[in-house]
């Protein structure tokens, strides 16, 4: 099976490459796709983003990296993937990655592989991390390691 993870990876988190990892070793090859989004103002350029995470990825066939723009079920379709990847910590992320499933389904008939977050990395997330680096506060143990500002 062939999954796309969608995210913007602003940056690119220990808790999403666990998710990666434990979609690899259920068999799955990953497509990680960073979503551009005119409208939103990144920390990370797409091209740090895209550099960073292929980089830690080097060597691995299983994985892939790509920018996309548009809908995530088109670009689900264009890249030859089975299902979406994605990842709950909380009750809250459950209603929104429903929702989003059903949506999903129900426009381009695109199923949603939904992974409970690790313990170990439930309480990380991009919002946190860039928070905690706007203070200057390090949150290098947060990222992978290839992410540098």
């Amino acid at each position: 099976m062939k999954l796309f993870f969608p995210g913007s990876f602003d940056p690119f988190t220990i808790g999403h490459a666990d998710l990666v990892k434990r979609a690899l070793d259920l068999g799955c090859e990953v497509v990680i796709a960073i979503g551009i989004n005119e409208d939103k103002k990144p920390l990370f350029s797409a091209q740090q983003r895209l550099d960073a995470i292929k980089a830690f990825y080097k060597g691995d066939s299983r994985v892939s990296v790509i920018e996309y723009k548009g809908l995530t079920v088109d670009a689900v379709r264009e890249n030859g993937c089975n299902a979406i990847l994605r990842g709950i910590r909380s009750v809250t992320d459950y209603d929104k990655e429903r929702n989003l499933a059903d949506i999903n389904r129900s426009i381009a008939g695109v199923e949603t592989v939904i992974l409970v977050s690790s313990p170990a990395v439930q309480h990380v997330s991009s919002s946190l991390v860039r928070e905690l680096l706007s203070f200057g506060r390090n949150a290098d143990s947060l990222m992978i390691n290839t992410f540098k500002k």
